[in-house]
């Protein structure tokens, strides 16, 4: 029996010490593999650097008239921004911090969504009253979890929404614009803070993480809203440029300019941002240095314009005085007028404005700038200085050539005649003078191989020989800027419609310019290039970028000065622009406009329009046009040493037997000059209006 039990003791003792051996391998394989494999991890954790970099937008540049004046200012304010530090967002802390946030901050609640409103009221509810939305086993039947989650969120009764309260609304409207931000990046819960607002939120920054208020800026135009939609706006980011953005060094909460001189000279205008970076270094865990290092932020670069703002507001307010002379009962339907003023030798936009109202609704304001790019009109007889030149340039008339101005009636053709019954012989300057259809007419009719031998008679013409003519009109007229990009610094603008069948009576109403349509930028351009002894300039918004100056008073640095730049040089002889100029001074001196002109010390040159238009009227059974014209002007003064051109378009307006009212072009453009030569002896400065 002894021997029995020493045996079993023995047994115990062996498989005792294996396990030990076996704990003991165990320990030693797995320090092995702390110190070897992981020793360089647990190293970096006890001894480690963290960098967090972080970057605030910087104002943009600001835009001066050519005369210094500031038009487009920054001002300061503060905005209120959440900043998320993890790649990851915490929805629970995320909500929780935004109900902290809501009794401090007042908030628009306008642009909430109902999804916005359904996920705030999921979020609040518990495991189990989710599951009493879509319950254990109807989860089981979607694979994917996106799916069962809209499911939740469409099966959120009406009840409970409408028990939320205006401080929940708030909450969801601060929620909603933390999650648009990006890490390290921060992202504007609202803008332009109060000073109470402010007050309250500072003393509560310790306890709201990632909460911050920034100094901001938002554009001042101090002329209210005088040229104002040509400086363009600013915004977020647009979806659909997120990615051109990005690749060019933005983060996807910028602003950027959106529209106009803000989104044409966004690279310039951008402001450097100032870059924070916290350095938190650490050893075993506890932090033993942190320091911030800043690189300051600086202004966008600022532009120069050609604006003379001073002749920008005495131009608007031409126009709108002489709007409301007229009285809407002058109008067919809508009250507009549109006019430019530009540098014929240079291409400098001295001032453009708009004036609309419509006859159907309402508005705030009647300023329509953008209508002299954006919107195009038949023009009549202001474009016949373009018809002539072709015509000489053509070789199917002369200098000088008279024709018989008489009542034209071709086959299949309405009659064609000139505003009066007959003016008898005329020549090429008389025809300017009288702004003569007929000689017009000719010009396109004898360029199409069509030779007038009376009534009703067959003159030579068809479909080729009118096609081809068509073709060449087009291609002289696109010469003076006619149909054709001005090149204007926008990142917008209008060419104009060509009319659609080109049959022989479109033909001769297209050379008395009422078949295909202009915007008033493009009339004014091309009466500028006629101007300017047949060399047409490129239209410019912007003479210089400047940098600004570093310290306050100091000049700042030009960075790039835009020259004139000639687009062109139209393909007409010499002497044939200088016969067509005596036409124009004609014009002004003893035609159509002399009535309003032909004293005047500052010896214009210009040719007037009337296109004939219908307008329609009404809606459903009562729709119906009404029989109406459009009014232009187009000039330069001086004569004989140009330094302004312009372009006056009144369209739409009334016949004058039904209540129109004559000469509306004339009017403007008469006070428009006579502002800008008044401006040449003596100035006041601009009206600062800010909104």
């Amino acid at each position: 029996m002894k021997l029995k039990k020493k045996s079993h003791f023995a047994l115990r003792i062996n498989v005792l010490f294996f396990l030990i051996f076996l704990l003991f391998s165990g320990l030693i394989l797995r320090l092995g593999i702390v110190q070897i494999v992981q020793g360089e991890d647990f190293v970096g954790e006890l001894a480690s650097t963290t960098n967090i970099t972080s970057k605030v937008s910087a104002p943009r540049g600001i835009m001066f008239d050519r005369y210094g004046h500031v038009v487009v200012d920054n001002e300061l304010e503060l905005s209120l921004t959440f900043t998320n530090p993890s790649r990851t967002k915490d929805m629970a802390q995320m909500l929780n911090l935004a109900k902290e946030l809501e009794p401090m901050v007042d908030m628009e609640i306008d642009h909430i969504s109902d999804r916005d409103i359904r996920e705030y009221v999921l979020m609040q509810l518990e495991e189990d009253e989710r599951y009493e939305l879509v319950s254990k086993e109807e989860r089981k039947l979607y694979e994917n979890h996106s799916d069962i989650y809209k499911l939740e969120l469409e099966r959120i009764s009406d009840l409970a929404i409408s028990e939320l309260t205006q401080a929940d609304y708030e909450t969801i409207a601060i929620f909603r614009q933390m999650l648009r931000g990006h890490v390290n990046s921060p992202q504007r819960i609202k803008e332009n803070i109060t000073e109470q607002e402010a007050h309250i939120i500072s003393e509560n920054l310790d306890h709201l993480p990632g909460i911050d208020i920034l100094r901001d800026s938002k554009r001042e135009y101090l002329y209210g809203d005088s040229f104002r939609s040509f400086f363009g706006s600013i915004s977020a980011i647009p979806k659909d440029k997120i990615d051109y953005f990005l690749s060019r060094g933005y983060e996807r909460s910028d602003f950027v300019g959106n529209s106009f001189l803000e989104a044409q000279y966004e690279e310039v205008l951008r402001g450097e941002k100032a870059i924070f970076e916290r350095i938190t270094r650490k050893n075993a865990g506890q932090t033993v240095q942190s320091e911030t290092k800043v690189r300051m932020g600086k202004r966008g670069n600022d532009l120069v314009l050609t604006l003379d703002m001073e002749l920008q507001q005495k131009l608007e307010e031409i126009l709108e005085d002489e709007m409301f002379k007229a009285g809407k009962s002058a109008f067919i339907a809508d009250r507009s007028a549109y006019a430019v003023l530009m540098d014929p030798k240079t291409g400098d936009i001295l001032a453009m404005a708009g004036f609309f109202d419509p006859a159907d609704y309402e508005v705030e304001s009647y300023e329509d700038h953008i209508g002299n790019v954006a919107k195009a009109f038949e023009m009549g007889s202001t474009v016949k200085a373009a018809s002539v030149l072709t015509g000489f340039q053509s070789g199917v008339i002369k200098p000088g050539e008279q024709i018989l101005d008489q009542p034209i009636r071709l086959p299949a053709t309405p009659v064609k005649k000139s505003w009066t019954n007959t003016l008898g012989y005329v020549n090429d300057l008389r025809a300017l003078e009288q702004s003569s259809n007929v000689y017009m007419f000719q010009i396109g009719m004898r360029m199409a191989k069509c030779h007038y031998r009376g009534a009703n008679q067959h003159c030579g013409w068809n479909t080729n020989s009118i096609g081809s003519a068509y073709n060449t009109v087009r291609s002289s007229f696109s010469q003076f800027g006619l149909g054709s990009e001005t090149g204007i610094d926008l990142p917008y603008s209008e060419t104009g419609l060509q009319g659609g069948s080109e049959v022989g009576g479109n033909l001769m109403d297209l050379m008395i310019g009422q078949y295909d349509t202009y915007t008033p930028l493009q009339l004014a351009q091309y009466i500028a290039t006629i101007a300017n002894d047949g060399y047409r300039m490129e239209p410019r918004l912007v003479r210089e970028i400047r940098e600004p100056a570093i310290n306050e008073g100091e000049p700042s640095i030009v960075v790039k000065r835009y020259e004139p730049t000639i687009l062109n040089r139209i393909d007409m002889n010499d002497d044939y622009i200088k016969r067509v100029q005596a036409g124009l001074r004609a014009v002004m001196t003893k035609g159509t406009a002399a009535k309003k002109f032909a004293d005047v010390s500052y010896q214009p040159a210009g040719k007037t329009g009337t296109a004939q238009v219908r307008v329609a009227v009404g809606k459903g059974t009562d729709r119906h046009f009404i029989e109406g014209n459009t009014q232009t002007l187009v000039g330069y003064a001086p004569y004989d040493n140009p330094e302004i051109a312009f372009a006056v378009v009144v369209p739409f307006a009334k016949l004058d037997d039904e209540g129109g009212r004559k000469g509306m072009a004339q009017d403007i453009s008469h006070r428009a000059l006579k502002q800008y030569f008044q401006l040449k002896n003596g100035r006041k400065g601009p009206k600062i209006v800010r909104n």
